[in-house]
């Protein structure tokens, strides 16, 4: 912090997700949601507290393989490469991965993937800087589960999309939820689409389950 000031944004945060659960995190903007998945994802320098995943302690993990583990979808995405066989693809070429997960993908299956999330007329050679804001979204969504984590942090993932892909990124997320048992942790202002299964509301003091 600039000439050492500290500020806290929010304290006294106990969350325990089950495999497979989906849970929903809401609260006015700048409440500090975007902060806590950064936080959960280890990539927040500036905060503290203690993590785990099934029990083992985020100590015993380095920050990049806990990161194959727990998987941060930014409000913004982030392509890398030419076009977005080559985005979909980049995670696949990382050292961190074990070698049974480095096995890129072939295009059929990138394909497959991409028509689930309402993206059948993208092209796999399409340059990444013509896709639009709901596109470059779905994209990085499809990326970050063609490599299994256990857990994802998706921060407003549908917050470009119409409401029909909107439906269809919830479908697979609520799929992956229930047959891969991903444990999924949702920034969200849209309305509740019905799939979480918990909504928490976050404020200075910590989080809170909303009155349902």
């Amino acid at each position: 912090m600039p000439n050492g000031s500290k500020k806290t944004i929010f304290a006294h945060v106990d969350l325990t997700v089950q495999s497979g659960e989906i849970i929903d995190i809401t609260g006015p903007s700048g409440c500090g949601k975007s902060t806590l998945l950064t936080a959960f994802a280890r990539l927040n320098r500036y905060s503290t507290g203690q993590l785990a995943l099934h029990g083992i302690s985020a100590k015993q993990y380095s920050p990049a393989k806990w990161r194959t583990q727990v998987a941060y979808i930014p409000q913004q995405p982030i392509l890398i490469g030419e076009t977005v066989a080559d985005a979909l693809r980049m995670p696949f070429g990382m050292r961190i991965r074990h070698p049974a997960q480095s096995h890129a993908p072939n295009d059929l299956k990138l394909e497959q993937l991409l028509t689930t999330l309402g993206c059948a007329d993208i092209e796999m050679q399409r340059p990444i800087h013509e896709l639009s804001g709901g596109q470059a979204a779905r994209i990085s969504l499809a990326r970050t589960l063609l490599t299994k984590p256990q857990v994802l942090l998706a921060d407003e993932v549908d917050a470009a999309l119409d409401p029909d892909n909107a439906y269809l990124v919830s479908q697979l997320l609520q799929h992956i939820a229930t047959h891969e048992h991903v444990s999924i942790i949702r920034v969200r202002h849209s309305a509740d689409d019905g799939i979480a299964t918990r909504t928490l509301i976050l404020n200075p003091e910590g989080l809170h389950h909303v009155n349902q």
